[in-house]
């Protein structure tokens, strides 16, 4: 995993570049897409790791002493899922994180009032969160990052509340610069965790190559 600027982190491994092409594939049927979903959301959680804290420790194997690295946080982690799209994408972090709390989210782009400015505003149907402390470290999982917008909100839930977490980790499959940049301007603390920056958000507010509407697709509503 490299970090292409502050708290900006790009994963880009053969195994995770191998999944995204999958899942870009338009031939790509549901089954397939959503496995891949699943797929990559183990890596990101596995990567995600390497912003945690870790300990050397001191273990006996069977036949002697010696020191191990522990990473004090995997068992205080926090999934927030964005329902639906990031629901397999979950689905494969808890593979990683399998002692992790959960919490949903519903959020919807109000698309019929159209893109302004590169955002959309945004209607909250349904939140609930397990009780965050300042020990936990909280994952946000949707696979794209495009306007920014929709995390935005979702920023405000976690931040402006009574819950202060540790550090809060966005995890993505896409993103654009254009929703990185908002990100990083309203909450410098946050660190973000993609396998792509793509170039291009389209006048519709999707990314472009990207992978269309990982919703639909990974549901089977096309």
């Amino acid at each position: 995993m490299k970090e292409v600027e502050e708290k900006v982190w790009i994963i880009g491994s053969v195994v995770a570049r191998d999944a995204l092409t999958t899942i870009r594939d338009k031939k790509t049927q549901q089954v397939g897409f959503r496995k891949s979903v699943v797929k990559m959301g183990r890596i990101g959680g596995y990567e995600s790791m390497e912003l945690l804290n870790t300990e050397e420790i001191e273990i006996e194997t069977p036949l002697g002493k010696c020191m191990g690295v522990a990473v004090v946080d995997k068992e205080k982690i926090v999934i927030i899922n964005v329902l639906r799209a990031a629901s397999p994408f979950v689905e494969g972090l808890l593979k990683a994180f399998p002692h992790a709390k959960q919490g949903v989210i519903s959020a919807r782009r109000k698309e019929e009032k159209g893109m302004k400015n590169d955002s959309f505003d945004i209607e909250i149907n349904y939140a609930k969160f397990p009780e965050i402390t300042d020990e936990d470290v909280v994952i946000i999982a949707d696979p794209m990052l495009a306007t920014g917008s929709t995390l935005l909100e979702i920023m405000k839930y976690i931040t402006e509340g009574k819950q202060k977490p540790k550090k809060i980790i966005l995890l993505s499959i896409i993103s654009t610069k254009i929703g990185i940049d908002k990100i990083r301007k309203a909450y410098p603390d946050t660190i973000i965790v993609t396998v792509s920056i793509d170039p291009v958000l389209n006048s519709d507010g999707y990314i472009v190559p990207g992978l269309g509407d990982a919703g639909d697709r990974a549901f089977g509503s096309i």
